[in-house]
């Protein structure tokens, strides 16, 4: 399993409608490629000066699928979100390998 993590820094003047718009539209659209197992949307404990930091963090089955994603679907969805949250956000991405899932 491999976890694709998005790393999100959004200005808190539009905090409020990117969260919404991240829960109602962008991650439902991630999910409905078929290409991850699940999604968590996660704030980041930490005191941001201009905007509050959250993690999306969805769960691929194998690097096929997660190249897949990043290959046919990745750059559209990106640039939704860039042309609705220009200027107002930064991110960076992160992939980690799971070695073993504790429950």
């Amino acid at each position: 399993m491999i976890i694709y993590n998005v790393t999100v820094n959004i200005d808190f003047d539009v905090q409020n409608d990117w969260l919404n718009w991240m829960k109602s539209t962008h991650i439902p659209d991630v999910l409905a490629t078929n290409l991850f197992v699940e999604a968590k949307l996660s704030r980041v404990l930490a005191e941001e000066e201009g905007g509050a930091t959250y993690s999306i963090q969805y769960l691929c089955e194998d690097q096929e699928k997660l190249d897949e994603y990043q290959e046919k679907h990745a750059p559209a969805l990106q640039q939704d979100h860039i042309e609705r949250y220009a200027g107002k956000f930064v991110a960076f991405r992160t992939l980690l390998k799971v070695e073993k899932h504790f429950t």
